[in-house]
């Protein structure tokens, strides 16, 4: 159910992204506790605004309505991915190369799960982090989660 919601936003919100130079970096659909809540995170060159997010809520919410397609009473919120954006498309990590980043895997790789560095390099079969003066090569289907980090 989750993933179909999910696709049937992005269906309905990304002519109107692409018409006025959004990105859409993710679509969530997820229960807490008895509520549940459609989450969308949007970006743009520069950064977005909260009157950004007001637009894009208000186009989405009259979508919705006139579709139907979510059966349950739901809150619909539009944000901004925020300063550690998650890495979720091949784009995002090409993009992010150069750019400080955390990183997961599902299993040990040089003995490590969570590696926190620079993104040296990314070519859809490895992510390339160096951290300190050591290079790590990760392979791109080990990758649980990544993000952008702030370094303090």
């Amino acid at each position: 159910m989750s993933a179909q919601i999910k696709s049937v936003v992005e269906s309905l919100l990304q002519p109107y992204l692409d018409e006025n130079g959004f990105e859409l970096v993710d679509v969530e659909y997820v229960k807490e506790g008895s509520n549940w809540f459609l989450r969308v995170y949007v970006d743009k060159e520069g950064g977005i605004d909260i009157d950004d997010c007001g637009h894009i809520s208000e186009f989405l919410s009259e979508r919705l309505d006139e579709k139907d397609p979510i059966p349950t009473a739901y809150f619909l919120e539009v944000s901004s991915p925020g300063a550690e954006r998650p890495l979720k498309k091949v784009q995002d990590y090409y993009k992010a190369v150069g750019e400080h980043v955390f990183v997961t895997t599902y299993e040990p790789v040089d003995g490590l799960k969570e590696f926190e560095g620079r993104l040296v390099s990314f070519d859809e079969e490895t992510v390339g982090i160096e951290i300190g003066k050591k290079k790590h090569a990760i392979p791109f289907n080990k990758v649980a989660g990544a993000r952008l980090a702030i370094v303090f």
